[in-house]
């Protein structure tokens, strides 16, 4: 089974487990703006990977147009974040990015990824500043939630490459 590796990254977390599922399931890998809808239909694994912001996979939008030309295709889609999992939160991100019909056609892994807000571009700065707002007048704060505005001043990495180990389970699982 010929298998690619797309991902899209703003702070290294998601092209770190790209780089480790490309390694483990000798695949080629490519960053999600140099690859082409053609690119994608010369494979017979897809794996797509972004880092979550408000909710929202980033750079998923090649994935979901051209979801029907990918059809029988294996499609794995992985996103990362700084929060530790939980099926509520996985279910979410899954319906904000991806219609029910799409999602009965691919496999979803969320893989731990970290914060840093010290490389994060202006813009991304505003936003999680605005979070921060948010979080700081919250009453109630969850263990997440202190750990998100701790790791304002101290970054956090939770990428480990164990963490990819269900994800080639599964895309092994698919190639026999």
């Amino acid at each position: 089974m010929k298998t690619i590796v797309v991902y899209k990254s703003k702070s290294n977390f998601v092209k770190n487990y790209a780089d480790w599922i490309a390694k483990n399931l000798s695949a080629d890998i490519f960053e999600a703006s140099t690859v082409t809808s053609d690119k994608l239909l010369e494979y017979d694994t897809i794996i797509y990977g972004g880092g979550l912001y408000a909710g929202r996979i980033n750079g998923v939008k090649l994935i979901k147009k051209n979801i029907h030309d990918l059809k029988g295709k294996n499609i794995v889609v992985f996103f990362s974040g700084a929060s530790s999992p939980n099926e509520k939160a996985i279910n979410e991100v899954k319906n904000n990015n991806f219609d029910e019909e799409m999602q009965k056609n691919i496999r979803f892994f969320y893989l731990r990824g970290g914060f840093d807000y010290n490389k994060l571009k202006s813009f991304d700065k505003l936003l999680m500043n605005m979070l921060k707002f948010t979080l700081k007048r919250k009453k109630n704060l969850s263990a997440d939630d202190r750990g998100m505005l701790s790791a304002y001043d101290n970054p956090v990495d939770f990428t480990k490459e164990k963490n990819i180990d269900e994800l080639i389970s599964y895309v092994n699982s698919k190639a026999k």
